[in-house]
């Protein structure tokens, strides 16, 4: 017992420094990771002469009228009116197709279900920018340029592969019995899946929004090539305004980027949550 409790006394010792170094380390690493951010805020709000004498500093005055004077010249409402339409009915589409894609490829077996699955996840492998062209060849014909939709079909076809990807290894950890009961109770296939299956991916549903939006909201390339309407160019693309040939109001351009990101941080913050919760959280609010 004298040996054990020394033992024991000797392995508590040495748990709390190390217990301490951790959180240290933690800390350390969450400071490096929200400075950008604060250092954006900060910036927002200094001259471009503060900015240049100043760049780490707090602002000597605080300039309010960036943000205010960006949200005018860059026409940021509309900017933002356009991003959120385009990068929710994106988001939408690929989650219920993805979802839909995945039950049947991870649930259903039939001949060709290797190289259904094979066939998506190839998609993966397809560098998205190399594509450019033939897109707006394609899209130039079919008169699609300069719409919502020259914007929503590619954003959600290139995420598909990842959120089927994501989806079917999810669904693969859920127990079959569990459909099985649900069918003996009198659900069909579709209730199934739309009162069993969906509550479960919650998490699995979560991450995949959060990738999907932050790649479709920061999308500068594709908007560049197929939008050309004033009137339709989203947040990336007004960004670009406070920017020429000769040089760039940064004052006003931080001010624009401190518009632009706080919608990811709010969605960020909604959705966080469900993505560490597990199956058995999500089968309680199911």
């Amino acid at each position: 017992m004298t040996n054990a409790s020394a033992a024991g006394s000797r392995s508590a010792t040495w748990r709390k420094p190390f217990r301490l170094l951790l959180k240290l380390a933690l800390f350390l690493y969450a400071i490096v990771t929200l400075y950008p951010l604060f250092w954006l805020v900060i910036s927002a709000f200094k001259s471009n002469q503060d900015f240049f004498n100043h760049p780490f500093g707090l602002p000597l005055e605080w300039q309010i009228e960036n943000v205010t004077r960006a949200w005018e010249l860059g026409d940021m409402g509309r900017a933002m009116f356009n991003s959120t339409l385009v990068t929710i009915s994106s988001v939408v589409l690929t989650i219920v197709l993805g979802t839909l894609a995945a039950y049947a490829i991870s649930r259903f077996q039939f001949k060709l279900s290797g190289a259904v699955k094979g066939l998506f996840l190839l998609g993966m492998l397809i560098p998205i920018h190399s594509t450019l062209v033939p897109l707006f060849i394609f899209m130039n014909k079919i008169n699609m340029l300069d719409t919502y939709w020259s914007l929503i079909l590619p954003y959600t076809a290139f995420e598909l592969s990842i959120a089927i990807f994501l989806c079917i290894a999810y669904m693969a950890s859920i127990p079959k019995e569990v459909e099985e009961a649900a069918l003996i109770d009198g659900n069909g296939w579709w209730g199934v899946f739309g009162r069993i299956i969906l509550p479960l991916c919650l998490p699995v549903i979560a991450t995949v929004t959060i990738i999907a939006f932050l790649r479709f909201w920061n999308d500068f390339s594709f908007a560049l090539v197929f939008i050309n309407s004033q009137a339709l160019k989203t947040l990336p693309l007004s960004l670009s305004l406070f920017s020429d040939g000769y040089g760039t109001d940064y004052a006003l351009t931080m001010g624009a980027m401190l518009i632009a990101v706080i919608p990811t941080i709010v969605i960020y913050l909604i959705f966080q949550e469900q993505i560490m919760k597990g199956m058995v959280a999500g089968s309680v609010k199911g």
